[in-house]
């Protein structure tokens, strides 16, 4: 709250646009980095059979309803603590041209270890493994393997 009441001192101590502008456009630009912080990694995608799963065993109450669910790789598994987290994903390259969807971000919760799922990843060792629903909301769902941006 207080770094409020300072922001809004500081502005109102401010007598012109010309002062302003500066600030607002710094404030803009923070604004702007902030929402782009993000990790980088590699995802890849599974389809059925996804039961039973290392997080929740054989209850099909573990997926969501938007079949937007994943398999955490082993760089984001944590010894299990990955399991119900949830992550923005976005597909920002891949090997062929124009296989990721643009503007598309999706919620995906971790189900599963992608190491120990029992339907295979489209590529090992991927960061996180998508459902075929998740996966085909963001990339071509032929890709085997696509860079992404994720975020907690």
């Amino acid at each position: 709250m207080m770094i409020f009441t300072r922001f809004i001192s500081l502005v109102c101590s401010m007598s012109s646009l010309r002062e302003i502008s500066p600030f607002l456009l710094s404030l803009l630009l923070a604004t702007l980095f902030h929402l782009s912080h993000g990790d980088v990694g590699t995802s890849a995608h599974y389809r059925p059979p996804y039961l039973p799963t290392a997080c929740y065993g054989n209850s099909p109450s573990q997926f969501p309803s938007s079949n937007m669910f994943a398999a955490a790789g082993e760089g984001i598994w944590d010894n299990g603590a990955a399991c119900g987290r949830q992550y923005l994903v976005r597909c920002i390259s891949a090997a062929v041209p124009r296989t990721c969807r643009p503007d598309q971000i999706i919620q995906v919760r971790i189900v599963d270890r992608a190491q120990t799922s029992r339907s295979r990843p489209s590529s090992n060792g991927a960061t996180v493994v998508l459902s075929s629903t998740a996966f085909g909301s963001i990339a071509d769902p032929s890709a085997r393997l696509i860079n992404v941006e994720f975020q907690q």
